[in-house]
């Protein structure tokens, strides 16, 4: 997709996201959205753009770290409801409870009792927060093997991105079958009519972020909300407001002036 097109829908779309969240806040809805996929499908990238202009305080991202030896000994769905939302939150899954179908049991960090257990808990889990009235959206990112291959290599070879690769993530290009196998199992047990898992084509990430934001909005019964118009009020005149000496306080060091003095003399010194 190109860029500029790209570029124009995602303002639109992200702009009508700051709609629904304003119905959400006023209506005390809950939504929750479940991203999962293949790493390097694209999750963490497309969670950026749908919660970039939107209040922290109300659009929650949720990415759990590795359980802890407590966690292990706990109902496995039990990590994952204290970050359920309240009324009028939206939370953003950075994977979710179903690692537990994924990546625990293709690694073997789970035994298959637990594993089989999740596939008959989840869709239980699930109907439960429906039938309580949050909105459930489950996404799963496809992307190909070659195109994941290649994203691999390039976060390797950028040192800004290096810690987005694990050994894991390494190793999922070996196990790319068992991987997958593991996913058409997933959606056989929790493709669940109150619960449905969409499906995101990902090798083109720009095509793939318009469409799931898209289909989001599609999924959420917002309507505009009348804000109020705020006026930001004149300034009033001075009470004789003295402000202490800039001395006293300590100042952090001007390293933009440094930039730009080096620059000058950088220019000044291809054109003398």
């Amino acid at each position: 997709m190109r860029k500029r097109l790209y570029e124009s829908e995602l303002k639109e779309l992200q702009a009508r996201l700051v709609d629904m969240q304003a119905w959400v806040q006023q209506t005390g809805a809950r939504i929750v959205v479940i991203f999962e996929g293949r790493d390097a499908a694209g999750k963490g990238s497309t969670i950026k753009r749908v919660s970039e202009y939107l209040n922290p305080r109300v659009t929650r991202v949720v990415a759990l770290p590795t359980p802890s030896e407590r966690d292990k000994t706990r109902w496995y769905f039990q990590r994952y409801v204290p970050h359920l939302p309240a009324a009028g939150e939206i939370v953003l899954m950075d994977r979710s409870w179903y690692n537990r179908a994924g990546v625990e049991h293709v690694m073997g960090y789970c035994t298959n009792e637990q594993y089989h257990r999740f596939l008959h808990q989840a869709p239980i889990f699930e109907r439960m927060l429906v039938e309580d009235g949050i909105i459930l959206l489950k996404y799963w990112f496809s992307v190909s093997d070659v195109e994941q291959e290649a994203r691999f290599r390039s976060r390797a070879e950028d040192p800004m991105r290096r810690w987005k690769l694990s050994p894991n993530d390494v190793l999922s290009i070996t196990r790319w079958e068992d991987y997958s196998r593991a996913k058409d199992t997933m959606f056989v047990h929790t493709d669940i009519p109150e619960a449905p898992w969409f499906e995101v084509d990902s090798d083109d990430k720009r095509r793939s972020r318009i469409n799931m934001i898209a289909h989001l909005l599609s999924q959420v019964p917002y309507e505009l909300v009348e804000r109020t118009d705020i006026q930001v009020p004149p300034r009033p005149e001075s009470g004789g407001y003295v402000r202490p000496p800039r001395d006293w306080t300590t100042h952090v060091p001007d390293h933009a002036a440094e930039v730009e003095a080096r620059h000058a003399a950088l220019r000044s010194a291809e054109h003398g």
